[in-house]
């Protein structure tokens, strides 16, 4: 069966399309993406504003109308931080589905580190013991314990990579001082939480399931996607020091010139790489690796399990279908 997971990040929005079954590993079959910084479109008021939610609606219909011309059998559509904590969020949901007929599920963060979870352990398999799950998206960081499939504790912070650029990091390249107090602030942050992780024991495997945490690491000398994912890559703590330092030197386009690093990403990469610095260094760790599957997969992977109880799905609507199911978007020109 092929199944479609829709993801509304805070930084991306992203359609996965995957062939599997029941007790078979999800295979990529296609995918349809693009940079949207919902972050971006936010008012004074923390709400999304008229042109963002214009953008997220056009995804949406091109997301839906892509997986019903691949004949997806299921499309599961959720959405994080970005809608989670605008101001507005709840009335730009009922937006997207009057306008799309797509449910957008609204994910907790407890909930987002659990799933991301749930896909590392599978990842890795029972042979991993005690895991710490750490994941750094646009607007939120989110950290996940334990030695079963769901973790024993799943916490997220406000410690996004975009969110702390656009609240810390104003110039280019950005002020000794301002990186200064940002990593403060960082470590302000996280250090209570790590105090709750610390009760449960330690970790045998430290994961970091996020583009942040792969740019990074190919910065830092891991091996690029071209080759494959099942090829090991680590992240060394005294690396990535190394490299926040540098990084902190650089101008957004000099950035663009590393290994790995996307124009999407370029301007928040030393946000992302102070978060991953500093939760190395308060959990203890001198190192993580970088696991290839994340909240996408551990959805899929939660859907396919629920089959195996369930049963069989109805076959969902496709092509002239859903076409014909949903109203037309409207393309005026007022919200651009």
């Amino acid at each position: 069966m092929r199944l479609g997971v829709l993801d509304i990040g805070s930084n991306t929005v992203h359609l996965l399309l995957v062939d599997a079954h029941p007790g078979a590993r999800p295979v990529p079959f296609a995918s349809h993406k693009r940079p949207l910084s919902l972050v971006q479109f936010l008012d004074g008021d923390g709400n999304i504003n008229d042109a963002g939610q214009h953008e997220l609606i056009e995804f949406v219909l091109e997301a839906w109308e892509f997986a019903a011309k691949h004949k997806a059998d299921d499309l599961l559509a959720f959405c994080t931080s970005a809608i989670r904590e605008a101001t507005n969020g709840l009335a730009v949901l009922a937006r997207v589905k009057h306008e799309t007929t797509v449910t957008l599920q609204e994910l907790t963060g407890s909930e987002e580190a659990s799933m991301t979870f749930f896909a590392v352990r599978r990842w890795y398999g029972w042979g991993a013991g005690p895991i710490l799950d750490l994941d750094i998206g646009g607007g939120s960081f989110e950290m996940a314990y334990g030695q079963d499939e769901l973790p024993e504790l799943a916490m997220s912070v406000p410690l996004g990579a975009s969110r702390l650029t656009r609240d810390w990091l104003h110039e280019d390249p950005p002020s000794a001082r301002s990186v200064k107090e940002l990593r403060r602030y960082i470590r302000a942050t996280l250090s209570p939480v790590v105090r709750n992780f610390e009760r449960l024991g330690r970790a045998n495997l430290v994961a970091g399931t996020s583009k942040t945490f792969r740019s990074l690491a190919r910065i830092a000398g891991a091996a690029p996607s071209a080759a494959g994912p099942y090829v090991k890559r680590e992240l060394f703590a005294a690396d990535l020091g190394l490299w926040a330092q540098r990084i902190s030197a650089m101008r957004v386009e000099d950035r663009l010139h590393l290994p790995g690093v996307s124009d999407a990403r370029a301007h928040q990469l030393l946000a992302g790489a102070l978060v991953a610095e500093a939760a190395l260094e308060l959990f203890e760790f001198p190192s993580m690796e970088i696991c290839p599957w994340a909240l996408r997969e551990g959805l899929i992977l939660r859907r396919l399990d629920q089959l195996v109880f369930d049963g069989p799905l109805e076959p969902a609507p496709h092509v002239g279908q859903l076409a014909e199911s949903r109203p037309a978007i409207n393309r005026a020109a007022d919200v651009r």
